[in-house]
């Protein structure tokens, strides 16, 4: 129910922001095709996040005013539709805009984001539920979420549930709370990109993780294929799946002290359905066409598009995503990459069942990435950030110079923490 209560809040001050400044949010959307609320949502995630204390005392005299027996969800709604008038203020609004704007700096590439949160992390869904007999005290792993109208009320959010079955069946399921600005049906084939802006999007997976009191799993980032570019896609090399792994994979400490990946190590990115096979990144089909326009009875150009969908990503509170998204940017339109690894892929080719057991090894007991394959990585994202706007780029140079240091600082801290690692492991064992 405080979900629910929260949920409104957020609804009714986006829906104030849509409505009274939507001049200026249409100028800030480039294109028809992008998520119209985008830029509104954030604002009303940041207003309720930096008024956390003032949104739980609303949540709790709204809870101690109407006890649940007493009561139906349509009267905490009715609640919370009213206690939202009393968080507009058009002051802070202009300012959260004006914030925005100054730091609004789109590129060329369609971007959208999934969100993936759980208390029970990797365990939400089966087969690890199970194994692990994990329980959710707090929200039942969801169960419920449909039976409290979550669907309804975190539309603006593309809220859902995801057991990872497939199903798009609106009954009780247990699994992750998936949220996805811009999904606008359950199975996600029909779905406009939140922003064109890595900044954008990055603080809307930032505020959206610091809205929901659950824990972050996964991150799931997607950028739309140009159109020379299907049907012409190659496998990224080992190498760069390593440096992505470093970079987004979920680093961690294991009780020896050894670093891993632990979105490897966990199995989470391993499906087993039709054989195993590694979900690091996969191309899928996406509509954001709705129905007949105006002029005629037929689709505008482009309504259906190709997406290549990063899977690979740890989702952390603390995370800057916004070098990341640069990265994943720059290597998509230098290199072009494929699925990564499909069931397809590994009964075709033994070169890449190789590969794929070499990197299992790896993420279990990470090993040095060279100087030279970072130098190699980094050049390919330069190219493709250097050339995204018709072999001109679309952002500033000293934005890409940032995210390329910022990936560089990353990905030679990993090379930094596995040597002082071994120095201690040495040191211990002549001792």
């Amino acid at each position: 129910m405080v979900l629910v209560v929260r949920q409104v809040l957020l609804n009714q001050l986006e829906e104030k922001i849509q409505s009274r400044y939507r001049f200026g949010l249409d100028h800030m959307r480039t294109s028809e095709r992008y998520f119209s609320r985008s830029v509104s949502l954030l604002v009303a995630l940041q207003i309720i996040n930096s008024n956390a204390s003032s949104v739980d005392l609303i949540v709790k005299q709204c809870l101690d005013t109407m006890p649940y027996g007493k009561h139906d969800i349509i009267d905490y709604v009715k609640y919370a539709v009213r206690a939202a008038r009393s968080m507009f203020d058009g002051r802070v609004v202009e300012a959260n805009l004006e914030r925005i704007r100054s730091n609004f700096r789109p590129g060329l590439v369609p971007l959208g984001a999934e969100i993936e949160l759980s208390d029970l992390g990797y365990a939400a869904v089966e087969p690890q539920k199970s194994a692990k007999r994990a329980s959710d005290p707090i929200y039942d792993d969801f169960r419920y979420f449909h039976d409290f109208c979550m669907d309804v009320l975190s539309w603006k959010l593309g809220g859902y549930i995801d057991d990872h079955s497939g199903s798009t069946e609106q009954v009780r399921r247990l699994g992750f709370l998936e949220l996805a600005p811009g999904r606008l049906n359950i199975a996600g084939e029909l779905s406009r990109p939140a922003t064109a802006d890595p900044w954008l999007l990055n603080q809307l997976v930032r505020e959206i993780v610091a809205f929901y009191n659950v824990t972050p799993h996964s991150l799931h980032l997607s950028f739309q294929l140009r159109r020379n570019q299907i049907g012409k896609q190659k496998v990224l090399p080992l190498p760069f799946v390593k440096c992505l792994l470093v970079l987004g994979g979920g680093l961690q400490q294991k009780d020896t002290g050894r670093l891993w990946v632990s979105r490897m190590g966990y199995d989470e990115i391993t499906q087993r359905e039709y054989g195993e096979e590694l979900v690091f990144a996969r191309t899928s089909k996406r509509r954001w066409y709705l129905g007949g326009d105006e002029i005629a009875d037929r689709p505008p150009a482009q309504a259906t598009a190709y997406v290549q969908q990063y899977k690979f990503i740890r989702l952390d509170k603390r995370a800057n995503y916004e070098p990341l998204i640069l990265c994943l940017k720059g290597l998509q339109l230098a290199y072009n990459p494929a699925d990564y690894l499909s069931t397809e892929q590994l009964r075709s080719s033994k070169r890449l069942q190789q590969q794929y057991q070499d990197l299992k090894k790896w993420a279990a007991e990470p090993t040095e990435i060279s100087p030279q394959t970072i130098s190699r990585f980094l050049d390919t994202v330069q190219t493709g950030l250097m050339n995204e706007g018709h072999r001109r780029p679309t952002h500033k140079l000293h934005y890409i110079d940032w995210a390329l240091s910022a990936l560089d600082v990353q990905l030679r801290m990993f090379n930094k923490q596995l040597k002082k690692m071994q120095t201690y492991s040495v040191k211990f064992k002549n001792i």
